[in-house]
């Protein structure tokens, strides 16, 4: 069972990102805020859970929370910036849309970097320990699922409805043979040499 929160003193919001290991597509981060006695059995972290959970859970978190925000961030601005930053520029986004603001943040992960003065807490495999985390991960996984299949019907020729822009094998071979995307992060190594690596 998950506790619902890392501390119990001020509102807190969970957040956490998904898609920083793609090849394509944007990085999607989301920050949520939970009602202090919320729990679901199915809520864990999102990549532990099946598509269909994901998608339910999804929308008992949306309709339930105090506040949940989503913010996407380029495959462009991820070339401009790196990955990693991408992903804290995507999280304090989110979290600067929470209304009501909250007053502590958690943070999936073991690093964070951000202008916001929010006092946080970063915990590693913390999608797996805070109902506000593993919520946070739900809606980042389920948001950027969705954009990949949008995408998918543009250039059904990467699989990404299936492999969602991670480096499957599939996908480098299919870069191998129509090239990249404007989606394409091209700071990503998209060589079919890397193959053997997955």
């Amino acid at each position: 069972m998950l506790i619902n929160s890392f501390q119990h003193d001020c509102p807190e919001a969970g957040c956490d990102e998904a898609g920083r290991g793609c090849l394509a597509g944007s990085v999607f981060a989301a920050a949520v805020i939970l009602p202090p006695g919320f729990s679901h059995p199915l809520l864990n972290d999102s990549k532990q859970m099946t598509e269909r959970n994901r998608n339910l859970l999804r929308e008992i978190i949306e309709n339930e929370a105090v506040a949940w925000a989503v913010q996407e961030i380029t495959a462009a601005r991820i070339d401009e910036i790196n990955i990693l930053n991408a992903s804290f520029e995507g999280m304090s986004l989110a979290v600067a849309q929470l209304d009501p603001q909250p007053g502590f943040l958690a943070i999936d992960g073991n690093r964070f970097r951000t202008t916001l003065t929010i006092p946080y807490k970063c915990i590693v495999k913390g999608d797996g320990k805070y109902a506000n985390i593993a919520a946070a991960s739900v809606l980042a996984k389920t948001h950027r699922d969705e954009y990949m299949k949008r995408l998918d019907e543009e250039y059904p020729m990467y699989g990404w409805a299936k492999n969602k822009g991670y480096p499957t094998r599939e996908h480098r071979l299919a870069i191998r043979k129509y090239g990249i995307t404007p989606y394409h992060r091209l700071s990503f190594n998209h060589e079919i040499d890397q193959l053997e690596l997955f």
